[in-house]
C-alpha cells in the first residue's frame, strides 16, 4: 500500500470519522511522545502514517480518499516505565477506543503482553514482538442508518417490566430461527412474540460491548460466555454479528421498538478486559496507561475495586469523556433506551472514595440525551465502603439484592423474615425514599444472570459449578435456596407440585410488588443451569436457555400475574406506601393486617411463627387528583399452613373479589366472603370492585 498523504484534519470528534471525501482520526493520549496510525489493506499489509498534529492531549490527522470498511489501528510511542505507571510499547497494536466496529476479538498468544513473561519481575521487563497479527483490526464504517419512523418509546418506569436475556442464550437453543446467537436472531419473529405474549416492555441484554476472553479460561477450553471483560465501548460484539455490520445490531433495536420493547445495555465501564500489570495490551494500557486507569498508591499496580484487575479512573476527564461518549453514542446512532452500569460504585468513586455527587452521577444528570433513558445502577462494588444500596441520586433506579434475599428467604420458611418482606412489597421506602426519588427507583429481581436461575433456586440447596473448572470454589454460597427434598432433578410428584408452587408464589411477589419488576430470561419457561449459579463460562447448553423443556403451565401463570399488575397500577404506583391518610377520603394508603383483620402491632412483627402478610393497598396519600385511584387491592401471601383471612371492612364502597390465586395456577374472578380460606404456601389477590372502584 503507498503511504497516503496526510492533512492536519480536526481533532474533534475523537475516533475515525467519515465525512464523504475521506477520514479524520483522532486520539487522547496525554503522555505520548508521537502516535502511528497504521492501515491494513485487503492482504493485510500494514502501512504506519504518524499523525501530524496535537492540539492539547489530542493526535489527529485527515487522509482524503480513505472510505468505510478501511481497517485500521495505532501505534503509540512514549516512556515504558511501568514504575512510573507508564506501559508504552509501540510494538503492540492497539484497537481505536472509539473504533465502532471490530473484524472479531483478541487471539491468544504471548505478544499480546508488552512485558516478557517468566518471573515476579516480568511486568518490568519489555517485549518487542508484534502483537499485529493476532489483534482485531478496528474498522473505518459509514454512520447512516434509515430509521424511518424510530422514535424512542420512553415506557415509564411504572409501566415497565424488564427481561434480562443474552444475546446468544436466549436464541442458541432455538432450532427454528436462522442465525442462532445473533441481534439478527434476538429481533426474530419467534422471540418477539414470546416477550409480546409474555408482556415484557423492556430487554436487557448482557454486555454487547466488544469484549475478549480470559487466558485462564481459553486454557481450559472455555470463554468467557457473559461478556463482562469490554475493550471496545462502542463497537458491538462481533461474534454476535452475522456479517459484521453494525446496522445488524440497529436492526434489531429498530424491531423491538415496533414491538413496543425498549432495549437496555448492560455496560460495564468499571473496569476492561487488559486486567492488572500482567494483562494484555489491547487498548488503554498502550494508549496511555496513567490517563485512563486509577493507578494505585506505588503506579505499578491498579486499584483493584472491581475485582477484575484494574478500574477506569473517571477523575480523570478524558475517561469520563470516554464513558460519556460512548453513552451518547449507543442513545443516539443505535437508539437504545437504557443502560444497566455493572459495578456502578466504582463510577461513583471519587479520589477513591464513593461520592453520589461524583463527577460521573453530575455528568449524567446535567446530560440532555442521558438524563431521559432509563438509568440503572449495580450499586455495589468489591472497594471498601462499596455497597450502596439506596445512596444512588435520581435518575439512576438499582438493583435491589435485598429484594432477592429477603423474598427468597421468606418462601423458603427462614424465621423473622415477614417483617422484612413487609418493606421489600412495600418498594423498600427506608432505602429509596430521598431527594424526590420514586418507588420505581428499587428494580425487584428474584434472579439473575448471576446465581441460581428460579428453577434452580428451588431445585438445589448447594451450587454446583464443576463444569467452570475450579473445584466448585466459584460462585457465591448465600444462595439463600431450597431443594424442596431432593438435590436435583426427581420424578417425585410431590416435589415437583412444591417446586411448581413455590416458583409460582416468588414470581407473585415479584410481579405483585411496588417497585419495578425484572425476571431473568427462561426462568418463565422453567429453564435450569443444572445448579450452576457461576455460569459465565459456559457458552453452552449450561449457559443457554432450554426452550425444549418448556414448562407451559408456568409460563401461562407468569403471563397471567404480568397481566393482572398492569391491570392494576396501584401495584406500580410512582409514589412510595407511608400508611399515611389520604386528603381525598382520610383513608390510609397502606394497611398491615393480622389474619383476624386487625392491624399489625409492633409485637406482632416479632412473632417467631409468623409465616403472614396481608396488605391493604390504595393509592398512595399526595397523588394529585388527576392521578387519583379509588378502589383497594389486597394481597395476602401465606408461607404458612392453610387459613383463613378476614377481609377487611369495605364500608359498603364495593366488594372484594378473589382475581389471583397461586394455589389454582392464576387467574380466578370470584366474589369472595368476609373470610377466605387461604390455602398453605400461596399468594392470593383481592381486588376491590364495584361503584367507583379503580384499582
Amino acid at each position: 500500500m503507498r503511504s497516503p498523504a496526510i492533512t492536519a484534519g480536526h481533532a474533534a470528534p475523537l475516533g475515525a470519522t467519515f465525512d464523504g471525501a475521506g477520514v479524520n482520526f483522532a486520539l487522547s493520549s496525554r503522555h505520548a511522545d508521537r502516535v502511528e496510525l497504521c492501515l491494513f489493506d485487503a492482504k493485510g499489509k500494514e502501512t504506519r502514517i504518524e499523525l501530524p498534529e496535537r492540539d492539547g492531549h489530542v493526535w489527529h490527522g485527515y487522509i482524503s480518499g480513505l472510505r468505510p470498511g478501511q481497517k485500521y489501528g495505532y501505534r503509540v510511542h512514549g516512556p515504558y516505565r511501568p514504575a512510573e505507571g507508564h506501559r508504552f510499547n509501540p510494538n503492540k497494536l492497539l484497537i481505536d477506543p472509539y473504533a465502532k466496529r471490530l473484524t472479531r476479538g483478541p487471539i491468544q498468544h504471548d505478544a499480546l503482553f508488552g512485558y516478557k513473561a517468566g518471573d515476579p519481575q516480568a511486568d518490568l521487563s519489555f517485549d518487542p514482538r508484534d502483537s499485529a497479527p493476532y489483534m482485531p483490526r478496528s474498522v473505518v464504517i459509514d454512520p447512516s442508518y434509515s430509521w424511518g419512523a424510530d422514535d424512542p418509546l420512553r415506557h415509564p418506569m411504572t409501566e415497565t417490566i424488564i427481561y434480562e436475556a443474552h444475546v446468544k442464550g436466549l436464541t442458541a437453543g432455538r432450532r427454528d430461527i436462522a442465525d442462532r446467537g445473533t441481534f439478527l436472531a434476538l429481533s426474530s419473529d419467534p422471540i418477539i412474540e414470546h416477550l409480546n405474549n409474555l408482556g415484557i416492555t423492556a430487554i436487557e441484554l448482557l454486555p454487547v460491548h466488544a469484549f475478549a476472553d480470559d487466558a485462564f479460561l481459553v486454557a481450559k477450553g472455555l470463554r468467557n460466555y457473559w461478556g463482562y471483560m469490554s475493550y471496545g465501548f462502542f463497537a458491538p460484539e462481533p461474534r454476535y454479528m452475522r456479517d459484521g455490520d453494525i446496522a445488524e445490531f440497529q436492526q434489531m433495536v429498530s424491531r423491538f421498538h415496533q414491538a413496543g420493547i425498549e432495549v437496555i445495555l448492560d455496560v460495564v465501564f468499571n473496569h476492561t478486559a487488559e486486567g492488572n500489570e500482567l494483562g494484555p495490551t489491547l487498548s488503554f494500557r498502550g494508549l496511555d496507561n496513567a490517563s485512563y486507569y486509577r493507578l494505585a498508591e506505588d503506579p505499578r499496580f491498579y486499584v483493584n475495586d472491581a475485582g477484575t484487575g484494574n478500574v477506569l479512573d473517571l477523575d480523570k476527564p478524558f475517561a469520563l469523556r470516554l464513558v460519556m461518549d460512548s453513552l451518547r453514542y449507543w442513545v443516539e446512532v443505535m437508539h437504545v433506551d437504557g443502560f444497566r452500569f455493572d459495578l456502578c460504585s466504582v463510577l461513583g468513586r471519587s479520589h477513591g472514595r464513593f461520592d453520589r455527587d461524583g463527577s460521573f452521577f453530575r455528568a449524567v444528570q446535567q446530560d440532555p440525551v442521558l438524563n431521559r433513558v432509563k438509568l440503572i445502577a449495580e450499586p455495589w462494588d468489591i472497594g471498601e465502603g462499596g455497597y450502596q444500596l439506596g445512596a444512588y441520586p435520581a435518575p439512576f433506579a438499582e438493583w435491589n439484592d435485598r429484594f432477592r434475599d429477603q423474598v427468597r428467604a421468606f418462601w423458603r420458611g427462614d424465621a423473622q423474615m415477614t417483617g422484612k418482606l413487609a418493606k421489600r412489597v412495600a418498594g423498600s421506602a427506608a432505602r429509596f425514599d430521598h431527594d424526590g426519588r420514586a418507588a420505581t427507583s428499587s428494580v425487584n429481581f428474584i434472579s439473575a444472570h448471576d446465581g441460581f436461575t428460579l428453577m434452580d433456586t428451588v431445585s438445589y440447596s448447594q451450587k454446583h459449578n464443576e463444569a467452570n473448572g475450579e473445584d466448585n470454589r466459584d460462585g457465591h454460597d448465600h444462595n439463600l435456596a431450597d431443594n424442596c427434598g431432593v438435590e436435583g432433578p426427581t420424578e417425585d410428584e410431590k416435589i415437583l407440585q412444591k417446586r411448581a408452587r413455590r416458583r409460582r408464589n416468588l414470581m407473585a411477589t415479584l410481579l405483585l410488588s411496588q417497585g419495578t419488576p425484572m425476571i431473568l430470561g427462561g426462568d418463565e419457561l422453567g429453564n435450569s443451569q443444572q445448579g450452576n449459579n457461576n455460569a459465565y463460562c459456559q457458552d453452552n447448553e449450561i449457559g443457554w436457555v432450554d426452550w425444549s423443556d418448556e414448562d407451559p403451565s408456568f409460563l401461562g401463570f407468569c403471563r397471567r400475574v404480568i397481566a393482572f399488575r398492569k391491570a392494576h397500577p396501584i401495584l406500580r404506583q410512582k409514589r412510595f406506601l407511608h400508611s399515611q391518610p389520604r386528603e381525598q377520603d382520610g383513608i390510609t394508603d397502606l394497611f398491615w393486617r393480622r389474619a383476624d383483620g386487625g392491624p399489625m402491632q409492633v409485637e406482632d412483627w416479632s412473632e417467631p411463627g409468623l409465616r403472614l402478610l396481608a396488605a391493604e393497598m390504595r393509592m398512595a396519600s399526595g397523588t394529585p387528583d388527576y392521578a387519583a385511584l379509588t378502589g383497594a387491592v389486597f394481597l395476602v401471601l401465606n408461607a404458612g399452613p392453610d387459613i383463613d383471612v378476614r377481609l377487611p371492612d369495605t364500608a359498603r364502597r364495593g366488594i372484594w373479589r378473589r382475581k389471583l390465586d397461586s394455589s389454582r395456577f392464576g387467574s380466578v374472578d370470584e366474589p369472595a366472603g368476609e373470610s377466605e380460606a387461604i390455602a398453605a404456601d400461596s399468594v392470593v389477590a383481592f381486588v376491590l370492585t364495584g361503584e367507583g372502584a379503580n384499582a
